[in-house]
């Protein structure tokens, strides 16, 4: 996660508990700078969830001045799901999750900053199967902005369940959001980036950056095999600049 450069800020990690909107409590990585936030970051993190990795990711965005808060998002799901080391299992689990319940987690993380850390001003940042999720949060009126990074434009069709909703329902109705592609994504084909181009036509506050030939999740997992450390340094760079802005 060396790409995502540490801010001047010292920030702690820890674990809590999240209230989802059904009574759930959802495991949450929470992270703050030891002197206070000025604003806070909801992070959904890649389909395999709440670990290490995002604990760091976590922290490192705290350095930057953002309380953050990163709920796992398959904590309704049954232990065998939840616990699979491989993603066949969680990819498979998909179809079944209700957005009724996983945006709305999201929400009351965001209420939880605001609660916890006194912030008023909460974004929200996803990846992978995360960055699907933060384009439909993004359409809530609860985020300021938004940055998706390879996030899904149309469900995949193994994906597809009755209580899943399609990104591009409300890709008009987001808030400023950034969109982060790879060229040689297979997720995320031309067709797609153009269905959201075109949502996005009269929308100067939301933005579409796709780096030549770069795959599915280049950015925030280094142990890929698909990581470029100097495409992932650059949109982390955009990503920052962007969530600054008022």
């Amino acid at each position: 996660m060396a790409e995502l450069y540490e801010g001047t800020h010292d920030a702690s990690v820890e674990h809590v508990t999240v209230t989802g909107p059904d009574g759930t409590a959802v495991l949450t990585i929470h992270a703050r700078p030891t002197d206070g936030a000025n604003e806070g970051i909801v992070v959904h993190p890649d389909i395999m969830g709440v670990r290490p990795l995002f604990d760091d990711l976590c922290r490192r965005l705290a350095t930057h001045g953002y309380a953050v808060a990163c709920p796992e998002p398959f904590v309704r799901a049954p232990d065998d799901v939840r616990r699979a080391e491989e993603p066949s299992a969680r990819m498979g689990h998909v179809q079944q999750l209700d957005d009724d319940h996983q945006i709305g987690d999201l929400v009351a993380a965001a209420d939880w900053l605001t609660e916890h850390d006194g912030v008023q001003r909460v974004h929200i940042i996803g990846f992978c199967m995360g960055g699907m999720q933060t384009l439909k949060a993004a359409a809530t009126g609860r985020f300021a902005r938004a940055v998706a990074f390879y996030g899904m434009i149309r469900l995949p069709e193994g994906w597809r369940g009755e209580r899943m909703r399609e990104p591009l329902d409300t890709a008009g109705e987001v808030c400023p959001t950034l969109a982060i592609f790879g060229e040689a994504d297979t997720m995320t084909p031309p067709a797609d980036l153009d269905a959201l181009r075109k949502a996005w036509s009269d929308r100067p506050d939301c933005e579409i950056v796709v780096y030549p030939d770069a795959e599915h999740g280049f950015v925030h997992a280094p142990e890929r095999p698909a990581h470029r450390p100097d495409d992932a340094a650059d949109a982390w760079r955009r990503a920052l600049e962007f969530l600054a802005r008022d």
